[in-house]
């Protein structure tokens, strides 16, 4: 019995515990949630090359796709709020990877004007609002908020950004969807993979996963319940995320 209990993980304080490495986020505006979580895990990787993580917050989605991806791949993270950029650095310093994750504390924009680096993969759990009820912080509200990086803006950096055979991810609010879609469209951008999530699977949609790329081509369509319909994980979704989860 007690040697059970002795091979328990211990669940840190100020943030969230996976199989391979900690994400703190007490100093991050937005904390690691399930969004980020599906995004890290459902991206679809490339072979080679660079992969870049616009607004990584604490690093969560930065880890999960060195995790994934061979050890040739390196991952750059851009985050604009310098609290939330100095904690992904600590958590990619105490993790697994140190040497294939690299933070830069800057303006995505300044960055894709600036930058030499083009990448395979580009990822983002973007701002999702439009301004509306204030919220109690100024980098929650910057985090929230399509303020400082609108979604035009964010497509933008993207297409700067991006190898012509390169895919860019991002995680939405199904209400969100049609607008973001109009705008990529109208940049020439492609979608390539939907992904339609759902918290139970008798329940709408409430969150959608895309890919988009520069190049034309087939769009397969799927729905992803995250529980079934006796309110456990579904099968499809412990597939996607058993790699992270740490009681999974």
């Amino acid at each position: 019995m007690s040697g059970q209990a002795d091979n328990k993980p211990v669940l840190r304080q100020g943030g969230f515990t996976f199989k391979q490495f900690f994400v703190a986020h007490d100093r991050c505006a937005m904390k690691v949630g399930t969004d980020g979580i599906l995004l890290g895990a459902w991206a679809p990787l490339p072979s080679a090359g660079r992969i870049l993580d616009i607004g990584c917050g604490s690093g969560l989605i930065a880890l999960m796709l060195a995790q994934r991806s061979d050890d040739n791949v390196r991952v750059d993270a851009v985050e604009l709020d310098t609290d939330a950029g100095r904690q992904a650095a600590e958590n990619i310093a105490a993790s697994p990877w140190p040497e294939r994750v690299t933070v830069y504390i800057d303006d995505i924009v300044k960055f894709a004007e600036t930058g030499t680096e083009r990448y395979s993969l580009i990822v983002s759990n973007p701002p999702y609002f439009a301004p509306g009820v204030a919220c109690r912080s100024a980098p929650r509200a910057q985090a929230r908020y399509t303020v400082a990086l609108t979604h035009e803006l964010l497509l933008n950096c993207a297409r700067r950004l991006i190898m012509p055979d390169g895919m860019f991810c991002v995680v939405l609010p199904m209400q969100g969807v049609e607008n973001f879609v109009r705008l990529a469209q109208q940049q020439g951008w492609f979608i390539r993979q939907r992904t339609d999530v759902t918290e139970y699977v008798s329940r709408p949609a409430h969150r959608v996963l895309l890919a988009l790329s520069r190049q034309a081509g087939d769009c397969p369509e799927r729905q992803l319940a995250i529980r079934d319909a006796d309110r456990r994980y579904s099968a499809e979704f412990q597939a996607l995320t058993k790699c992270f989860y740490l009681f999974m």
